[in-house]
């Protein structure tokens, strides 16, 4: 793992926690990264480290989560585009920087670019940012539980310790063959309180929120909006590490992203969170950053 510092940025209602890997050099590019529904901003670690001081990375814990759980709504997808442009403008210095997102993330890279076209510039989204129309026999909850299902049972459960904590995560299909310290110290930023009760410090109405606002019109046409060139590097395989990923040939297809800015490509032998926390997936993200910021 390398080292980060720990900054604040003034959002609306308080300030962002974020965690920044700084540049060898003076003057090398920013890229701000944006973590998943329940995730954080170390998830982003194993990339940080892959990078190897080209880029300075910038990666917030949105507004609900880990060190900015403190912060109120509303919450939403909307919410965190605006949150990133601020993190943007306080940290990416002058002109429009690279902006990256990683599941519900790219959703929110995607709606940031949209909303806020003087502060970003080329996109790479991670295993997100196309979504299709909710099922409409669904009550918000159900739609919820088709959506991250276990991972909102996770923020209701507490855990004994921190070994408890790893033991949870460990077990996971996603994990089982990739652990790492760096994954580690990013499931383990998000958990708090005391023993025997540790929990998340995932806000539950943010995530769920955020949730139900991935189907919302103005996010799920963000793509085809989009002001910049994007690229999107989704996984062959699922959340629980399952061969069906998000996204498949077919799937894409049938999105329809003829005449949009966005370039699917496929990254082999990974799954939605080892695209982003194994190395397989963080070389090409790093990559890919590093080209995109003309590192």
């Amino acid at each position: 793992m390398i080292t980060y510092e720990e900054v604040r940025v003034p959002v609306t209602g308080g300030e962002l926690t974020v965690l920044r890997w700084p540049a060898r050099e003076p003057g090398a590019p920013v890229v701000v990264a944006l973590h998943g529904i329940t995730a954080n901003a170390l998830s982003w670690g194993p990339v940080a480290r892959l990078l190897d001081g080209r880029i300075t990375l910038v990666a917030p814990d949105l507004r609900g989560r880990a060190g900015s759980s403190a912060l109120p709504g509303p919450y939403g997808i909307a919410t965190h585009a605006d949150d990133a442009a601020a993190v943007a403008a306080a940290l990416g210095g002058p002109g429009r920087v690279v902006l990256a997102g990683h599941s519900m993330g790219a959703f929110v890279t995607a709606l940031a670019a949209v909303r806020h076209p003087e502060r970003f510039g080329p996109l790479l989204l991670v295993d997100g940012g196309i979504g299709f129309p909710a099922p409409t026999h669904l009550s918000p909850d159900e739609l919820m539980t088709a959506v991250i299902g276990p991972a909102m049972d996770r923020l209701s459960m507490t855990f004994a310790d921190r070994a408890a904590y790893r033991s949870f995560w460990q077990a996971h299909p996603a994990f089982a063959d990739s652990w790492s310290d760096e994954v580690d110290a990013y499931i383990q930023r998000d958990l708090t309180g005391d023993e025997p009760a540790m929990h998340s410090t995932c806000r539950i109405e943010a995530v769920r929120t955020d949730g139900i606002g991935l189907f919302d019109e103005e996010v799920l046409t963000a793509v085809r909006k989009l002001p910049v060139p994007a690229t999107l590097l989704w996984a062959q395989r699922g959340l629980m590490d399952e061969e069906q990923g998000l996204y498949d040939e077919d799937r894409l297809a049938a999105a329809d992203l003829g005449g949009t800015r966005l370039t699917p490509v496929a990254v082999r032998d990974v799954n939605h969170y080892t695209v982003l926390t194994g190395d397989a997936g963080g070389k090409e993200i790093a990559r890919r950053l590093v080209d995109l910021a003309g590192a």
